[in-house]
């Protein structure tokens, strides 16, 4: 079992930046992908960017690529989603989602954390 707790998320106005965290308890973190999705009001839950357990290999959405960047710290049991260039349509819940190596779907999910971006 992996608890996800996400921290990070605020107002920001366009252009901006922000951190989010996600703090994970339970054991093997290294051993989990890792990736961040986001919901925006009346929309669907979309993917964002995912990192595998090393940190190795990242993939991102289309819409966020060159502006945010996931990373880890494996000895901390977090991972981060670094959003620079922020934009009006950026504003959503973001959330921390986990899989682990024997799994092909995110099974596990953080609470959420709003990030509003104003024009």
């Amino acid at each position: 079992q992996v608890q996800l707790v996400e921290s990070g998320g605020g107002l920001v106005q366009a252009g901006g930046s922000l951190r989010l965290s996600c703090a994970a308890s339970g054991r093997a973190f290294s051993s989990y992908a890792m990736a961040w999705f986001r919901q925006a009001p009346g929309k669907e839950r979309e993917f964002v960017a995912s990192i595998s357990g090393s940190g190795s290999t990242t993939n991102y959405a289309d819409s966020v690529k060159g502006r945010f960047t996931i990373s880890r710290d494996n000895a901390k049991n977090t991972v981060y989603l670094q959003m620079n260039s922020l934009k009006p349509e950026d504003t959503a819940v973001y959330y921390c989602a986990a899989r682990s190596a024997f799994h092909s779907t995110w099974a596990y999910w953080g609470q959420g954390t709003q990030v509003t971006v104003s024009s």
